[in-house]
């Protein structure tokens, strides 16, 4: 089933899109989206497919969206300063894959939205207060997302 992955990407979308919009004027720029998912054989998979389906919401890398992405080829330890990377190169969005990036992205920031996708119970695992109301910067995405796993 297609469905969840695009309703993923649309949030995604809005959530880069509208961000901005919570704060001051922000001189015009265009936004950049950190992706930060743990690396596995098909790491490559997964960032061609997320681009394939962020042009198909119109976000066309190198015109109105600029993506840093990064995997930690199977070495969970350099999670934390992959994480810190993007904070220092200020992006405008962290999106996570799996619990140990999101608990680094967390660990890393207090300030940029993250949205965590494919992780365990992020309340048990201290990601979110709740799922009622995530509170702090970290929210995701429902559970069906789980379905789009099926995909790969």
């Amino acid at each position: 089933m297609r469905l969840p992955r695009r309703d993923l990407i649309a949030f995604i979308g809005a959530a880069v899109t509208l961000w901005p919009l919570a704060g001051a004027a922000l001189p015009a720029k265009v936004p950049t989206i950190g992706v930060l998912v743990v690396g596995s054989p098909a790491s490559e998979r997964f960032w061609r497919l997320f681009q394939q389906d962020m042009r198909e919401f119109g976000y066309i890398e190198g015109g109105n969206v600029r993506y840093e992405f990064r995997s930690d080829m199977g070495q969970a330890a350099r999670l934390p300063a992959l994480a810190e990377e993007m904070v220092r190169l200020q992006v405008d969005l962290i999106v996570v894959w799996f619990t140990p990036a999101a608990l680094a992205a967390k660990q890393a920031t207090h300030q940029i939205p993250i949205v965590m996708a494919l992780v365990g119970n992020p309340v048990e695992t201290g990601l979110v207060a709740s799922l009622a109301k995530p509170g702090g910067n970290v929210t995701g995405w429902p559970p069906s997302v789980r379905n789009w796993q099926a995909n790969w």
